[in-house]
């Protein structure tokens, strides 16, 4: 697979997204700050969804809450990240055609981060600002 020059190309670059989307996050809040942050301004409307929880201080507060899943829509499948007891993560890969969930698959995070980063990489193959937001999440800049 293959990139029009950009500075994100060869399937290497693949794994430098996903050791970049991979350090220093290990709970779904991060990760949804990263996707629904920086990154969803870039993205196809609708490609990330995040689900908070939300508690009556968050309520008075006029608070979103605190992120508990984020779902991310790729093209033949569900990237699904939710949190699990005692603030782990569970990741999730779901097969999907025509919209439905044919099937579902509890994977690594590691697994589920090389597949973010392989779906991210099609997108910025064809949007422009996807492929800038995520040159800029590689040099540091999220």
């Amino acid at each position: 697979m293959t990139m029009e020059p950009s500075g994100l190309g060869p399937m290497g670059d693949v794994q430098l997204l996903a050791a970049t989307l991979r350090s220093d996050r290990t709970d779904v809040a991060s990760y949804a700050r990263v996707l629904s942050g920086a990154l969803a301004d870039a993205l196809p409307p609708g490609m990330v969804e995040v689900e908070f929880r939300r508690g009556l201080a968050d309520r008075v507060a006029g608070r979103s809450g605190r992120a508990v899943a984020v779902l991310v829509h790729g093209e033949d499948r569900q990237l699904a990240l939710r949190e699990g007891p005692h603030g782990t993560v569970e990741p999730e890969v779901r097969q999907v055609v025509r919209d439905v969930v044919i099937s579902r698959r509890t994977v690594g995070i590691e697994q589920w981060l090389q597949a973010l980063a392989e779906d991210l990489t099609r997108v910025a193959a064809r949007h422009a600002a996807a492929r800038v937001a995520l040159e800029r999440l590689l040099a540091g800049g999220v």
